[in-house]
């Protein structure tokens, strides 16, 4: 620390007088004693003053960062900002606010930043070149910002994962998943692999059923449909209305059934009809395979 601090002028001066004086002190100059005395007060002024200094900037910094956060914030919200990227900038913001503060706190005591911002950027380097895997994951965030492939609040599968996107940050994308856990996936890989965002108002069910072979087809389409006409839930509109079709004929007769949702709709619909399938076809003597 005192290295850093004698490349403020004025404790180098104080410091060398001191030295001066302590070796006449040793050489039986016993009147320079109250120099010594005098030149060590200096020095412990000077550094106490360096320190306050820093401290006292430090505390108000931190106010102002805050302050600013809260302002930008807010205007963000009033104009309406997406919140993937109110998230995005708001991260950013605070991260330069505060790298400039902690320059500032360095200046205050005595440091000499031109060669402290040297050092930091020989020390970025050769982090940037151990964490590229973080720097990928860096632009991959900017990319994501920009192209929004998805936003706060949509549904996506993504990496093996399937769940609502609740934050977008500066390194990674947050899900949370239907039974509720929190999920963690690097904006790199998200940004250059396969993303399927559900989120459309509204979403296709698809079911699949088996029926042993000599079944009565009229039996099982007059199953399906009063199924279907049991739930609103299901879409019934002339582009949206729902199909029924034999699509496979092997060891039994498999149909599949196209329905359409709402988005919100789309699980309900698609376990009332594993279920209904199940219930209706067994009162109506119609065998499942």
């Amino acid at each position: 620390m005192l290295h850093l601090l004698q490349a403020d002028p004025l404790v180098s001066a104080a410091v060398d007088n001191a030295e001066t004086t302590a070796k006449e002190v040793l050489s039986g100059d016993t009147s320079a004693l109250s120099a010594l005395a005098s030149h060590c007060l200096d020095v412990c002024v000077e550094v106490g003053k360096s320190i306050l200094l820093a401290l006292l900037i430090y505390i108000v910094g931190r106010f102002v960062i805050r302050g600013i956060n809260l302002l930008i914030s807010k205007m963000m919200e009033r104009k309406g900002v997406d919140a993937t990227i109110q998230g995005f900038l708001k991260n950013l913001v605070n991260i330069t606010l505060t790298i400039l503060l902690l320059v500032a706190v360095i200046s205050a005591l005595g440091v000499n930043t031109t060669s402290f911002a040297a050092l930091i950027a020989s020390i970025g380097i050769a982090f940037g070149m151990a964490l590229s895997g973080n720097l990928q994951n860096l632009a991959g965030g900017l990319v994501i910002l920009f192209l929004k492939p998805f936003r706060v609040g949509d549904t996506i599968e993504a990496m093996g994962n399937t769940g609502t996107v609740r934050q977008i940050q500066l390194f990674h994308t947050i899900l949370t998943t239907a039974d509720n856990k929190t999920v963690f996936l690097p904006n790199g890989a998200l940004s250059s692999g396969t993303v399927t965002n559900c989120s459309n108002d509204v979403r296709r069910v698809d079911l699949t059923v088996s029926v042993p072979h000599g079944t009565k087809d009229e039996d099982v389409r007059k199953a399906l449909g009063q199924l279907i006409e049991g739930n609103a839930k299901i879409l019934a509109t002339p582009e949206r209305k729902p199909f029924i079709a034999i699509s496979a004929i092997k060891g039994s007769l498999e149909y599949t059934v196209r329905l359409w949702a709402r988005q919100e709709d789309y699980w309900d619909v698609y376990h009332y009809m594993q279920e209904g399938v199940y219930t209706t076809f067994a009162k109506a003597g119609i065998a499942i395979c």
